[in-house]
C-alpha cells in the first residue's frame, strides 16, 4: 500500500472556513460556504454524519435541535425528513450585510448533503482545500468512512489532489476511524484532531501511521507553542481549531501553524494583510 509523502505542500497559513463562514451565516448551509468563498477563504470544513437511509449530511451535533426547528437523532431519521427541517431561522441577522441573503429565501434553510457541498465545491473551479471530519461515536460505526470513500471515489476525489477539483483531508478525533479510511483510500490526507486534555497524547510529536497533520484545539495552541514546534520538526502540519479573535489569530500567525481554521474567515484574511 502506497504511502503519502510526509507533508502535502500547501499556501502557509492557509484559511480555511469553519462550517463555512459561521460567524455570518447559518453554520452548515449552502449560503455560509458561498459567503466563505467569497471572502476569500482558501478552503472550507464541514461536520458528515449518516442518515438512518445512508445518506451523508452535513450537520455537527448527533441531534438536530441546536440549528434546525426538528427534533431527533441525525442517524435515526431518513434524508426526506432531516429536509423537512429550516436550518438557519435559529440564525438571525448579525449584521447590515445579511440582508442580501434574505430570510424568505428558500435556499437559506435547506439542509446540505455533502453531495450537494461537492457540487458547488467543484462548480467553483478553484481546487478549494475541504475538510471533511467524520463524527463518532455514531451507531453506524465504520459504515460512516466506507460511505464517504464512495462518495469521493463517485466524485473523482479518492485518488489524491486533481487540479481544479475540491483537495480533500479528512479528519476525526477517532484514531480508529482514521485508520479504517486510510485502509480504504490511501491516497486521501488525513488529520488527527486533539482537544485539550486528552490524558494519552504524547507531545512529541508523533501522530498515528499514515497521519501527516495534526488538529490542535486552540486552548493548546494559547497555552505552548511547543506542541506545534513537535509535531512540524517531524514534518507534520498543524492545523489549529477555531480562531476567531484578533489575539487568536495572531498567536496562530506568530507561532507558524499551517492552517488556521475559522468560523471568521474574512477576519484571518484582514490580520495576514496587516502583518504581512
Amino acid at each position: 500500500m502506497s504511502e503519502l509523502p510526509e507533508a502535502v505542500s500547501l499556501p502557509t497559513p492557509l484559511v480555511i472556513a469553519h462550517r463555512g463562514a459561521s460567524d455570518i451565516e447559518p453554520e452548515h448551509t449552502l449560503g455560509a460556504y458561498l459567503r466563505a468563498i467569497k471572502d476569500g477563504a482558501g478552503g472550507v470544513e464541514c461536520d458528515v454524519r449518516l442518515t438512518a437511509d445512508s445518506h451523508l449530511v452535513c450537520v455537527h451535533d448527533r441531534r438536530v435541535e441546536r440549528t434546525s426547528d426538528g427534533r431527533g437523532v441525525v442517524s435515526a431519521l431518513e434524508l426526506a425528513h432531516l429536509e423537512q427541517f429550516d436550518w438557519a431561522s435559529w440564525k438571525r441577522a448579525q449584521s447590515a450585510q445579511d440582508i442580501e441573503v434574505p430570510d424568505s429565501d428558500p435556499e437559506r434553510g435547506r439542509l446540505l448533503t455533502l453531495r450537494r457541498l461537492l457540487d458547488s465545491l467543484i462548480a467553483q473551479g478553484e481546487g478549494l482545500v475541504t475538510l471533511i471530519e467524520t463524527k463518532h461515536p455514531t451507531r453506524y460505526g465504520g459504515l460512516v468512512e466506507r460511505r464517504l470513500v464512495e462518495v469521493l471515489r463517485e466524485y473523482g476525489l479518492a485518488d489524491g489532489d486533481r487540479p481544479g477539483l475540491p483537495a480533500v483531508r479528512v479528519m476525526s478525533f477517532s484514531a480508529i476511524a482514521l485508520q479504517r479510511f486510510r485502509m480504504l483510500a490511501p491516497r486521501v490526507p488525513l488529520v488527527y484532531l486533539v482537544e485539550r486534555g486528552v490524558p494519552a497524547l504524547t507531545w512529541d510529536g508523533s501522530l498515528p501511521k499514515g497521519v501527516h497533520a495534526v488538529g490542535l484545539d486552540m486552548r493548546i495552541v494559547r497555552r505552548s507553542a511547543k506542541a506545534v514546534r513537535a509535531y512540524q520538526r517531524r514534518g507534520n502540519q498543524v492545523y489549529v481549531w477555531t480562531a476567531d479573535e484578533v489575539a487568536d489569530i495572531d498567536r496562530c500567525i506568530e507561532v507558524g501553524v499551517d492552517v488556521i481554521i475559522s468560523n471568521r474567515p474574512a477576519l484571518v484574511r484582514d490580520r495576514l494583510s496587516a502583518r504581512a
